[in-house]
């Protein structure tokens, strides 16, 4: 009983250690075929139970100096946690998908550059709350800038 009970205190421990954050990657790394035509995919990390975590995302665009906002349905694949983000913003202008969770009280935020090639991983950014509209901004004009160079 003892044994049951330290290794019980060590799980907890280190799940109140992990902090709530996306992982990307591209949609064969999902292992489901629902997701072969995503833009890319995510999964929730450090959520004690992965299915209660709440996710939204929106692709906000600069389309030939005009701001444009689409909301995005995310697609839950077979493993808890685990989603696919569909390209319906369109294929004109720039476009970065910006996401926001939740996990009991934890907050998790991401901004994902998109272009033609598919989803910039390096350029991608990840923050313990949703991304400010001064950062958004930013990641749009520096996708915009490295496109026209």
């Amino acid at each position: 009983m003892w044994r049951l009970g330290l290794v019980t205190s060590a799980l907890a421990a280190l799940t109140a250690g992990q902090t709530f954050t996306f992982t990307i990657g591209s949609p064969v790394a999902s292992q489901d075929g629902r997701s072969k035509l995503a833009a890319f995919v995510f999964r929730t990390e450090g959520c004690a139970d992965p299915a209660k975590a709440t996710v939204d995302a929106t692709a906000e665009g600069l389309i030939q100096g005009t701001r444009k906002s689409v909301a995005l349905k995310l697609t839950a694949l077979s493993t808890p946690g685990v989603y696919a983000v569909y390209p319906t913003w369109g294929s004109d202008g720039d476009w970065v998908v910006s996401l926001h969770g939740t996990c009991a009280a934890a907050s998790a935020g991401a901004l994902i550059p998109v272009g033609p090639g598919g989803f910039n991983r390096a350029a991608s950014k990840f923050f313990p709350r949703a991304a400010t509209k001064q950062e958004l901004e930013a990641a749009l004009q520096n996708l915009s800038q490295r496109r026209r160079q």
